[in-house]
């Protein structure tokens, strides 16, 4: 049966050096020689996997956590914050000196300069601090918005916006979902456009962002490195990914 494999990025395909392992890239090459198709599923925008799409030659992509699908090429699904909403929660942290990072699929602006939680965060994307435009949201389509809080404060968010999701990936920083918002979700709605069947997903993921990905679909491998929500909520558990995890995996479901 043909398959649709989407990896999440960070920790799945990327090792802990931010690099594609070689033995991932070929057992890649190999499924899809044996007629699988390959995707991505990240909580990253588009522009920040150009690198793996150009090398991986992906053109379907879950993105923004399920925010933003593209299938071969063509975008057939977005969701947003409303901005009515998002003011709201920009107020409510502006006033708690907490800052955050509008993304859509070309590019990312900062609400505010100098701000060590932004500077570390990014960090550990390899990307540097963004232009500063607090209004940029008004103007623009903003896919993904990111606040800058720690783990205690997370749930006065969480509280005070339950039409919200914050997913944390960083100990200083959580995405902000729309209610319902996920990678699962994403998939959903490419199945949908598609028609293949849940049942010839197979989904890789090691972060909390993967939970639903992982748990939602009949097939799932979470790496040896992933969070315990994730290995609790997949089927199978594999290596670590600096130690060909992603390529054993594909082994053992005869995937290539």
């Amino acid at each position: 049966m043909k398959r649709l494999l989407f990896f999440d990025v960070d920790g799945t395909l990327y090792d802990s050096d931010k690099k594609l392992p070689n033995s991932a890239k070929k057992a890649i090459f190999k499924a899809r020689e044996k007629g699988h198709e390959i995707a991505i599923a990240t909580g990253r925008a588009p522009f920040m996997i150009k690198d793996i799409l150009d090398e991986l030659q992906i053109d379907t992509y879950v993105t923004f956590n399920g925010q933003y699908v593209v299938y071969k090429g063509e975008v057939i699904y977005t969701n947003q914050i409303v901005n009515e909403m998002l003011a709201t929660i920009l107020k409510f942290g502006s006033q708690r000196n907490h800052p955050f990072v509008f993304l859509n699929e070309k590019e990312m602006i900062a609400t505010a300069g100098d701000y060590e939680s932004i500077e570390q965060s990014l960090a550990t994307l390899y990307f540097p601090y963004p232009q500063i435009d607090a209004s940029y949201y008004m103007h623009t389509p903003v896919y993904q918005t990111l606040i800058f809080i720690n783990e205690q404060e997370q749930p006065i968010y969480e509280q005070q916006f339950p039409e919200v999701q914050f997913v944390r990936w960083h100990s200083q920083s959580c995405d902000m979902l729309p209610k319902g918002g996920s990678k699962a979700n994403g998939i959903k709605k490419l199945l949908e456009h598609t028609g293949l069947s849940e049942e010839q997903i197979v989904t890789f993921g090691d972060g909390l962002n993967d939970v639903e990905m992982l748990s939602e679909f009949p097939q799932s491998v979470a790496m040896g490195n992933g969070h315990k929500k994730a290995k609790k909520a997949a089927s199978m558990i594999t290596a670590h990914v600096d130690e060909d995890g992603l390529a054993i995996a594909m082994e053992k479901l005869k995937l290539v």
